[in-house]
């Protein structure tokens, strides 16, 4: 099948006989992976844990069958947004930005070099991509007067609540290191995901 139907039955099933298969051959995976599954003839990644669906490539590349081509699209994060909806218009996948521990969760730290499994994720760009912003109560977390990052940019408890809304958050896929104080208007790679059931 060319596509994958909306519903999880067929998934759960071709998840199952893709890991059975996996589990006999193939590149032995970092312990601390996540344990994702090809599907889609390859195309997307399935996290059954989650229950969520990677593209496998980031938008701008696409898959060949063996790896992604292509060169990945930089956009800012209501590009990204737009990005979003655009593709979930084309196949019907309710695809969208994943959220910050979503992305966290594809990194597996231990390496060498730590990163996304370049199995899985082939030619992935090992630099930050956008996140769904999370709206944080900036009172809870006062702002680091003593932070050397923080006087370079001026920061400061006020300023922060005051700016907030211009900022968005996004995940080194290289590190795992998220951040929420990326200027929306910053240009990164996007990687989508949808969920098999809503």
């Amino acid at each position: 099948m060319s596509t994958l139907p909306l519903h999880c039955r067929p998934l759960c099933v071709l998840t199952l006989v893709l890991f059975a298969t996996m589990a006999q051959a193939g590149p032995p995976i970092p312990a601390d992976a996540p344990v994702l599954v090809p599907a889609d003839h390859g195309a997307q990644i399935l996290d059954p844990y989650t229950g969520l669906a990677w593209s496998r490539c980031v938008e701008g590349m696409r898959w060949n069958g063996r790896t992604c081509t292509g060169r990945p699209v930089r956009v800012n994060h209501a590009q990204a947004l737009a990005l979003a909806a655009a593709r979930k218009g084309v196949d019907g996948f309710a695809w969208r930005l994943p959220r910050v521990n979503e992305l966290e969760r594809l990194v597996h730290r231990s390496g060498p070099p730590p990163g996304l499994e370049p199995a899985l994720f082939p030619a992935a760009p090992a630099e930050s991509h956008w996140a769904m912003t999370a709206s944080i109560d900036t009172n809870m977390m006062p702002v680091n007067q003593y932070n050397y990052a923080n006087i370079q940019r001026g920061r400061t408890d006020e300023n922060t609540t005051q700016l907030s809304f211009l900022h968005g958050w996004a995940v080194n896929l290289a590190t795992g290191e998220a951040r929420g104080d990326v200027l929306k208007r910053t240009e990164l790679p996007v990687r989508l995901v949808w969920a098999l059931q809503n």
